[in-house]
């Protein structure tokens, strides 16, 4: 009987020892394997990952900027087209002196001030439309008889 019991107890021993390799080898595949795939999977996002924002600026509005600096004194020549070193520099400059933020795109405010806004003749409303302003006040109406006039109080 205690030889029994010294096997059993041996046989306990030795599945004990063998157990937790066994267990740790197949954690260590299984995790080593997913940190793989998900490394693979990152990869590949990033290499379609689309650039945003504007990246370049058509040549036919690059030569309405360059007309514009050189209108303003900014720059000297012809306009050519092409968004170079020079018409950057001229861009930062005029941006600068303005007290505006000064990036390698033309700030929308920049744009405005040179006389490049937005062109709204061809929206749907501007066709025969009427911007007059409203017609001034003979007199400055004072505070207290416009609210006098809306609350239908008499004096």
């Amino acid at each position: 009987m205690m030889l029994s019991s010294r096997t059993g107890l041996a046989l306990v021993i030795a599945a004990a020892l063998v157990a937790p390799p066994v267990f740790a080898a197949t954690t260590s595949r299984t995790t080593t394997h997913h940190t793989t795939a998900s490394h693979r999977l990152s990869h590949s996002r990033n290499r379609y990952r689309r650039a945003r924002g504007q990246q370049a600026i058509d040549s036919d509005r690059v030569t309405q900027i360059q007309q514009a600096l050189i209108r303003e004194h900014y720059l000297t020549g012809e306009p050519n087209g092409d968004w170079d070193s020079t018409t950057v520099a001229a861009m930062q400059k005029y941006q600068a002196d303005h007290g505006w933020q000064t990036k390698l795109m033309p700030d929308g405010r920049a744009l405005k001030s040179l006389g490049l806004g937005p062109d709204y003749s061809t929206a749907l409303n501007a066709s025969g439309a009427n911007f007059t302003p409203p017609a001034a006040a003979a007199e400055p109406a004072s505070q207290d008889s416009g609210f006098i006039a809306a609350s239908r109080v008499s004096q």
